[in-house]
């Protein structure tokens, strides 16, 4: 048997999910991305391919550390982005990671910020 390694077992998780999900113009796709450094958040259009609107933590600067509290700032700043295009709901993509800690804190401060999913 194979051995899976951690990070094998979340990109399978992330393509087993993206195959499902899917961002269109009026309803894109929130996509995560959590390092032990960083997290960064995109909003896609698949159907383009293009990427309408990004944050992440080294936007925000120095101020907060890669942190719930950080995480958190983050999904506040993509919804001012989206608000800014218009954007209200969204199709919210974890990659695979669990909705926990980092992800779910993006997730409820962009929340707060605004955007629907």
């Amino acid at each position: 048997m194979k051995k899976q390694t951690r990070e094998k077992m979340r990109l399978h998780r992330k393509a087993r999910v993206r195959a499902k999900i899917s961002g269109t113009a009026s309803c894109p796709r929130l996509a995560v991305f959590r390092s032990l450094k960083n997290i960064s958040v995109q909003v896609i259009d698949d159907q383009a391919g293009h990427t309408l609107a990004a944050a992440s933590l080294r936007e925000i600067g120095g101020k907060v550390a890669n942190t719930i509290a950080g995480a958190e700032e983050v999904g506040k700043l993509i919804a001012s982005k989206c608000a800014a295009l218009k954007i209200e709901d969204v199709v919210f993509d974890r990659a695979g990671y669990r909705y926990h800690g980092r992800v779910k804190a993006l997730a409820e401060g962009a929340r707060s910020g605004g955007l629907l999913f």
